[in-house]
Parts: structure tokens; sequence; C-alpha cells
């Protein structure tokens, strides 16, 4: 062990959504620990693992070749019953038991709140930000956006192929339910006559489509023939879309729904990278007795934060300028 470092034996455990990039911080976390002469334990299926005691000794075997592969080799799983303190208390005294003094922690802001309520229950606790929709307010990268982005991109580069082989309007909905990172970013890299986001949705659907079929109308008169749409999952409906602007413009249109596809793939070098320096991070963190720590990357550095202080961040916004100015590029 390592007397110079205030944790003897480090936990770790993914939770909520898996994020490719997620198995690169696992690796960074457990080398750096072992490095620093730390003890690591594994905790499978996140916080409901925890609470079954699904815990093992982590050995160097197990972070052999991780770092290419997507998804989390912790498996995952959501915990509603972790909301409540009786079984809060409960997890802090598992660790306890299992001499685990510090706790890395890698998913998105539900995660964060297991880790703030460990931390108050006597767990030093640091978290990494894995979520591949970008929606956590205190950093301005999260571990699989990256890769989600890239995949679903290349994914609408071939939709596109055939949209403008068939003079079609394509319809591609990406994820994001809440957030509408995703389909803003595919939209601009893909070069999208529309973005539809959650974020500027009024909840007034007839005259969104109506929207879009006038610009249709209007593309109709020039040369450009196909038409490219992607359409965040918090607004969804995208076969109905197709149908009704197939039905005002007499243009095929097709919807496309890529799903979990976004979530899985070896994750792209910035998701190693990044994920990487921020699972080390964590490990010196916490070996310095920092507790209730949450670590981002904010203009152009690594930092942390108090989850506390994290969690009370004003909602993070999409760019205006960025929308309008993928707004302004689709209508040429």
């Amino acid at each position: 062990m390592n007397s110079a470092s205030a944790v003897q034996t480090i936990g770790i455990l993914t939770s909520g959504g898996d994020a490719p990039g997620m198995n690169a911080a696992i690796r960074a976390v457990a080398r750096t620990a072992w490095a620093r002469g730390i003890n690591v334990k594994g905790i499978y299926r996140g916080y409901k693992g925890l609470l079954d005691q699904d815990i093992f000794e982590m050995h160097h075997t197990f972070t052999r070749n991780i770092i290419t592969n997507g998804g989390t080799a912790l498996y995952t799983a959501r915990c509603l019953e972790f909301k409540e303190l009786e079984y809060q208390k409960k997890a802090a005294d598992i660790l306890k038991d299992q001499g685990i003094d510090g706790l890395v922690v890698i998913g998105g802001d539900g995660s964060f709140r297991g880790a703030q309520a460990l931390a108050r229950q006597g767990i030093n606790t640091v978290a990494l930000p894995g979520t591949i929709d970008l929606d956590i307010a205190c950093t301005e990268y999260t571990i699989g956006f990256d890769t989600a982005v890239n995949t679903a991109m290349q994914a609408i580069d071939k939709i596109r192929d055939t949209a403008s082989s068939h003079d079609r309007c394509s319809i591609i909905e990406v994820m994001g339910r809440d957030a509408g990172f995703i389909a803003l970013w595919c939209g601009i890299a893909c070069g999208a006559e529309d973005i539809l986001i959650p974020e500027r949705f009024d909840g007034n659907r007839p005259k969104l489509v109506y929207n879009l079929i006038e610009g249709i109308n209007d593309k109709k008169k020039s040369t450009k023939k196909h038409h490219m749409i992607i359409n965040a999952e918090g607004i969804g409906h995208s076969y109905g879309m197709a149908k009704d602007i197939e039905a005002a413009t007499g243009v095929e249109t097709r919807a496309t729904i890529l799903g979990y596809m976004q979530r899985g793939g070896s994750p792209t070098a910035k998701d190693r990278v990044y994920a990487t320096y921020m699972g080390s991070l964590a490990v010196d963190l916490l070996a310095a007795g920092a507790t209730n720590r949450v670590v981002g990357y904010r203009n152009g550095q690594f930092v942390d934060d108090d989850i506390e202080e994290a969690l009370s961040m004003p909602r993070k916004d999409i760019d205006e300028y960025e929308l309008e100015m993928a707004k302004m590029l689709g209508r040429r």
C-alpha cells in the first residue's frame, strides 16, 4: 500500500447509459491507482451491483485491450432505489466493509447524485462525465459524445448517397431525448437542410411540419432535389413526418431511426485520450484526499468541481451561433 495516499483501495463503477470511452476511463483509473500503490476493486452493474455486492478484486488482466472496446467492461444498470437514503447508507456500509475508501463513478447527472450521496456518508468520491448526450453543465466534453457523433455521421453520409440518387427527402432520427447536441453536430457535419432539436421545439408539431414542407417546396424550385432533415429523438415522430411531407410535396420521403447503434462501436481517439486523462486525474484527486468532486473539461483544460456546484449549474444550452449558422448554410 501507499502510505502517501489518502486512500488505500479505490472502487470503480459505471452507471446509467453506456458510452464509448468508458473502458478507457476504467483502464486509466485502475492502472494509475496501481502505479500509486493503491488497490483496485471493480463493481459490476453500477449502483445496483454495489447494493448486490457484485464486487471483485481487479487485476491487471482485466484492463488488457479494453481501451479499444465500446460499452463498459463493468456493465451498467439503472437503480431507482438508490435515490432513497436507506439504500445510500447500505451502499456506504458495503463499501466500508469491502475496504473501499475511494470511489470513481463514471456516468451522467444521475450518477453524480449517487456519488454525492455516498460522499455524504463518508466515502471519498470522484465522478467522471460519461454520456453521449453532452448535456452535463459543468463540462464542454463528455465521454462518448465524439464517438456517437462520428458513428451517426457515417450512417447519415450513407443515407445521403441513396437519397441523392433517388431525389428523396430523408429524415434521420438521432439520439437525444432532452438534448440536441448530437443532432446539431450531425446536421452541421453532414450538411443537413433542417435540424430539429428539443431545445427549440415549442410542442407545435403541425407548425413544425408545415415549415418543413414550405422549405422543401422552395428547394424543389432549385436544381437541388434531395433534402435531409436531422431529427432529435426528443422530437421524434419521424415516420409520421415522412408521410405528411410526402403527401404534401409529392417528394418521396423516407425516415430512418439510427437508435442504439450510436452508443456502440470502438471509441474515437478523442474519447480514448480524454477519458484516459480524466481517469488518471480522478485517482490523483482521491490520493490527495479530495472527495465529492467531478472532473470536467472547460476552456481547453481538465478541471474539477465540487459536485454540489456542478449539479447546481444552469442547464447547458445549444450554442445559438452554431444553430443559426447551420440554418443559414442549409438554405443554400
